[in-house]
């Protein structure tokens, strides 16, 4: 990690840029203060980069406390359409297709988009 700190503090002095991290809350826990910190470090030493983080909410106190009140935070939510029809999309690979008709493939969209937590 120290060296992939030192090679973005580097390339990030050297004009503005631009970090984007995808799922930090999927980053193992353990691994995060290190993760936050090193980012943390390159802010410090590179006034001019941005950083892109992404994750389901409940990360965004330990997102604030390594990043402080630099941080602004934008919640997502998927449109229901867009869940049911990821749901289809991955109902129609099913091998099985014997197993499904039109009536268990409605019923399971309804239970998954009215059950899904906000994130």
């Amino acid at each position: 990690m120290p060296e992939i700190v030192e090679m973005l503090q580097t390339v990030t002095s050297l004009r503005p840029a631009f970090i984007c991290i995808d799922a930090l809350d999927e980053c193992v826990e353990r691994h995060r203060p290190e993760v936050l910190g090193s980012l943390r470090q390159i802010l410090e030493k590179s006034p001019n980069t941005r950083i892109f983080l992404t994750g389901r909410r409940h990360i965004q106190g330990e997102v604030e406390r390594y990043l402080g009140g630099g941080v602004e935070t934008l919640s997502i939510k998927p449109k229901d359409e867009d869940i049911a029809g990821n749901i289809r999309m991955r109902l129609s690979k099913d091998t099985c297709l014997d197993s499904m008709d039109s009536s268990l493939e409605s019923e399971i969209i309804k239970s998954i988009t009215e059950n899904i937590p906000e994130t």
